[in-house]
């Protein structure tokens, strides 16, 4: 083979690969029909066969250079798998060029990619047009025509849309052979009008739609059909109301549906769900007999009391549940105590999220969780924007240690670890945190960290998540008020950590 160049050459010399232009070769031909290695003078010559599992491990850019010096490579680029398009991989300088003439190179160098591939051989498409937008769809027909071959595996068609006006992708090519060998399906930014048109897509196991116009017809029509999925997940696709999942799919064991803004009902009749994530808007959830969903991820951004919708319905829809991640920006009541239990519970994970969450809110109230789960072994409640609390302990005239209250008489005997990130000096927060240290006789560690979180600082650059001068404040005002009311109560079986603000943390 022929030596490959400088390495400023062989990215020219990619360029022409990829988009077929340019090509000269100076390697040896191999005989299309050898079968084991051949000694041609000081070089080894590989069987084709053998070339063409190798080339077909490269990346694209590799492969593309790969062809541009070996006729046997050029030969298999013709068939290449793997084909990973985007304007980074076609080596694009998307910086100081206009967008109509960004777009028009994509369009010119994708469009040689896909006339000079056979449409034999394609394992894997992923196209993603970002910043490129508003590209005719008769080319992405074309190429959406010749990547979606028979024995594809992975395909992604991912599109940066800016007007109202999306892509209609072609269900058809779902309905053949050739959409039969799909394992992973990931749409982005296009619509889809005739779900009907698509037959049994029996290999497929992952789904993935974000930014797709579909209805929730449509979508029960194709789930319907794909009774191999594994894992589905929705994310801003505005246009479906009422999801419903239906109990066709056995093998469903995770369930993603994320800030559809416009859902208002999840059915779900699946026997094996076992992690189900949503965020956005309060709505009605029914997982069936959900007792194999072991984990529940809710997050509430667009209306309030997402804590108290929790712990009054998931314990009916989820009744085995042992791991439990929630999020809310905004709580007008407090946590109320309940009925319903969560009997399996190991780990809680709460964040507060909002930058000013309400002084009225009574951080002790979220005992009510530690009573509703008496299996409970680690939690974990984060302040994630902590700011000057008006509810401060140390601004409190009755804020003598004695006067302070348990919300609760419950015993939390399986509480093992409790980290509080985003520490404040509100007295429900110190009263929450003497009942815990009180009440878990089982507590081996409490950490209370006064910054934003320091086990999720970014170790890879050595920085903090920053706080502001309010934060600042805060911050000392908490520590203050561990050393006065916490630090003496702290029983010697137990590790107290205390993290502070460091130099990594300030806005400079």
């Amino acid at each position: 083979m022929a030596a490959m160049g400088k390495p400023e050459q062989m990215e020219v010399l990619s360029q022409d690969a990829i988009t077929g232009e340019g090509l000269s070769c100076s390697a040896a031909e191999i005989k299309p029909d050898s079968h084991c290695g051949e000694i041609v003078g000081s070089q080894v010559q590989l069987p084709e066969d053998i070339l063409h599992r190798i080339h077909a491990l490269m990346p694209m850019r590799d492969a593309a250079q790969a062809a541009c010096v070996s006729h046997a490579f050029l030969r298999s680029w013709r068939c290449y798998p793997n084909l990973i398009i985007s304007v980074d991989s076609l080596c694009i300088n998307e910086y100081g060029s206009r967008y109509d003439e960004l777009t028009m190179d994509f369009i010119t160098r994708v469009e040689h990619i896909m006339q000079n591939h056979s449409g034999m051989g394609v394992k894997e498409f992923r196209l993603q047009s970002y910043p490129c937008s508003t590209i005719d769809p008769s080319y992405l027909d074309h190429w959406i025509q010749v990547a979606m071959t028979p024995g594809i595996k992975e395909f992604e068609l991912s599109l940066f849309e800016i007007g109202d006006i999306k892509y209609s992708f072609p269900c058809s090519l779902l309905s053949s052979e050739r959409g039969s060998s799909i394992q992973s399906l990931m749409l982005s930014g296009c619509s889809i009008h005739s779900m009907a048109q698509v037959g049994c897509v029996s290999s497929l196991t992952n789904l993935v739609l974000y930014s797709v116009d579909i209805s929730g017809e449509q979508l029960l029509h194709f789930l319907s059909n794909s009774c191999a999925l594994e894992k589905i997940s929705l994310s801003n696709c505005n246009t479906i109301i009422c999801l419903k999942i239906p109990c066709q799919l056995q093998k469903l064991n995770i369930l993603s549906v994320l800030d559809c803004q416009m859902l208002e009902m999840i059915d779900s009749n699946v026997p094996n769900l076992s992690t189900f994530s949503c965020t956005g808007r309060q709505i009605h959830i029914s997982l069936g007999h959900a007792f194999q969903v072991k984990e529940i991820r809710f997050s509430c951004h667009y209306s309030s009391n997402a804590l108290y919708y929790a712990i009054t319905k998931l314990p009916f829809i989820a009744p085995n549940l042992q791991t439990l991640f929630l999020s809310t920006s905004d709580e007008t009541i407090n946590t109320p105590m309940t009925l319903g239990k969560f009997l399996q519970l190991k780990y809680l994970e709460i964040t507060l999220c909002a930058t000013n969450f309400s002084p009225d809110y009574d951080f002790s109230s979220l005992v009510s969780f530690l009573d509703a789960s008496p299996t409970l072994e680690t939690l974990i409640i984060r302040i994630s924007l902590p700011t000057i609390r008006p509810d401060s302990i140390l601004e409190d005239p009755d804020g003598d240690s004695s006067q302070l209250q348990c919300p609760s008489e419950c015993y939390h005997d399986n509480l093992k670890n409790v980290m509080i990130t985003g520490f404040c000096s509100a007295k429900s927060m110190v009263e929450l945190t003497i009942h815990i240290m009180q009440k878990a006789r089982s507590l081996d560690c409490l950490t209370l960290d006064t910054t934003r979180g320091h086990d999720r600082r970014f170790a890879n650059i050595d920085r903090c998540w920053p706080l502001n001068e309010e934060a600042l404040v805060e911050a000392g005002k908490a520590r203050v008020a561990i050393e006065r009311y916490i630090e003496e109560r702290v029983p010697p079986s137990v590790n107290l950590k205390i993290i502070e603000p460091c130099s990594k943390c300030t806005y400079r």
